[in-house]
């Protein structure tokens, strides 16, 4: 079990609401977008976001996990039923969740990615937007990104992916390509219970 030291008031702002969900028995923690919108800015507060450099399949982090990465070319929104819908936070909660669940609990990079998709899809349908609307978005820009040629990766972009899912090529041309990345400052101390 982990916790962190924080202000009493971002304690208080990220306290999960105890009131019922208007059309359930249950308590308004266990199901609603007003839940999941408090758990992503509680992750977004957590990390520094960057959109400087090229990152192959759209989003990474940092080798410290302190840095999110975002392809430069990647759209910070799409329109979805007449609403501009922001997307960096569903990629920032992804990868946090991915880098956190390899970083602290050492699980391999592919299980790691499919926990932290079902959080992804988790945030958008909690949005009210359809996964399938938001997943034709995201492909088109990852095919569009991956086909591009990586001038400006960051050296503090965590290789990890890329190894586990033995993109040779991929990771020859993102090690040639590489300049110098942040090196940011953690938002949060983290202290692990036993640890």
């Amino acid at each position: 079990m982990h916790g962190t030291r924080r202000h009493p008031k971002l304690d208080k702002a990220l306290a999960p609401s105890t009131r019922k969900h208007y059309k359930s028995h249950w308590p308004e923690w266990v199901i609603g977008k007003e839940m999941m919108d408090k758990a992503m800015k509680s992750i977004v507060a957590r990390v520094h976001l960057d959109r400087r450099f090229d990152i192959p399949y759209l989003a990474g982090y940092s080798l410290d996990g302190h840095t999110i990465f975002i392809d430069r070319h990647m759209p910070k929104s799409f329109v979805y039923r007449g609403k501009r819908v922001n997307t960096d936070r569903f990629l920032i909660v992804h990868e946090a969740v991915e880098k956190s669940l390899i970083q602290l609990l050492g699980m391999h990079y592919l299980t790691s990615h499919q926990i932290a998709l079902h959080a992804e899809q988790a945030a958008v349908r909690a949005e009210g937007v359809t996964w399938d609307a938001y997943n034709e978005f995201m492909e088109k820009y990852i095919k569009v990104i991956g086909d591009e040629k990586l001038s400006k990766v960051p050296d503090t972009l965590d290789l990890t992916p890329y190894v586990d899912f033995h993109d040779v090529a991929e990771l020859k041309q993102m090690r040639a390509n590489m300049v110098p990345g942040p090196k940011a400052r953690p938002k949060a101390r983290v202290h692990i219970a036993g640890l």
